[in-house]
């Protein structure tokens, strides 16, 4: 897909790149729509343990091209539609099955933070500016995305930034919570906890993925973890990783 480039290492390792330089990796509506057909195949790919999100050209995303978005706002029901494939993108990127880390530099905006939010986790380089700026262009946000920064940030700081449209440093962005870690390399950094994580229990970080999102969907929590426990009462992973504890060597999962 024009704009949207994957690629998988031998490490489990997959690298989704927002590739628009030129643009500053903003987001065209076929783009969001290609989206989950995208995660899809990655999230098929056995090999696939962890999938980073990123941008070319030292931005991570503009957000929506609003050369676009302004013809898109020429009719309701286009805008309303546009609006549509835009969560179901969000939405795909969130349910992924497999750990995802956002790795940002420059400019993390709009729909760009948006796609940064439905993360797992992020990681920003010094120079990076995050926010979300429907306030300055007259755009209702959807709730979907909206709920999902709630939940990260809690509801003062969501006010904030969606009040006030403003771009944060990476350093604020901490102190919110917004993203976990800042770091000069942040490529280097995001690689080698990516690494960390397929090296990881996938039965485990499953687990956990499923009664997190069961908890903050007011879903059953225990219902979400019960599948997972039955499993890995016969599945290798707890054999290896006790054996590689006593022996004292890395779990081969």
């Amino acid at each position: 897909m024009p704009g949207l480039v994957a690629a998988l290492g031998d490490d489990g390792v997959a690298v989704l790149t927002v590739d628009r330089p030129e643009k500053r990796n903003a987001l065209t509506g076929a783009m969001w729509a290609a989206l989950p057909g995208l995660l899809r195949q990655l999230a098929e790919e056995p090999g696939v343990r962890v999938l980073l999100l990123t941008g070319a050209g030292g931005s991570f995303s503009a957000g929506a091209d609003i050369a676009e978005l302004a013809e898109v706002y020429r009719d309701p029901a286009s805008a309303d539609a546009y609006h549509a494939v835009n969560v179901v993108a969000e939405e795909a990127l969130a349910a992924f099955p497999r750990p995802t880390l956002a790795v940002i530099r420059g400019a993390c905006v709009g729909g760009g933070c948006q796609l940064a939010v439905a993360c797992d986790l992020r990681f920003a380089a010094p120079d990076a500016r995050l926010g979300i700026t429907p306030a300055k262009l007259g755009i209702v946000y959807p709730a979907v995305p909206t709920v999902r920064l709630l939940r990260l940030v809690g509801p003062a700081r969501a006010k904030y930034l969606l009040y006030s449209g403003e771009l944060v440093t990476a350093a604020t962005a901490l102190t919110f919570g917004l993203v976990e870690e800042v770091a000069e390399d942040v490529e280097t950094r995001a690689l080698e906890f990516a690494r960390t994580l397929a090296a990881g229990s996938a039965q485990t970080q499953g687990a956990v993925q499923d009664v997190i999102a069961a908890e903050l969907g007011d879903w059953d929590a225990q219902a979400a973890v019960s599948a997972w426990e039955q499993a890995s009462r016969s599945a290798p992973d707890v054999t290896e990783g006790l054996a590689a504890f006593l022996e004292r060597r890395p779990p081969r999962f």
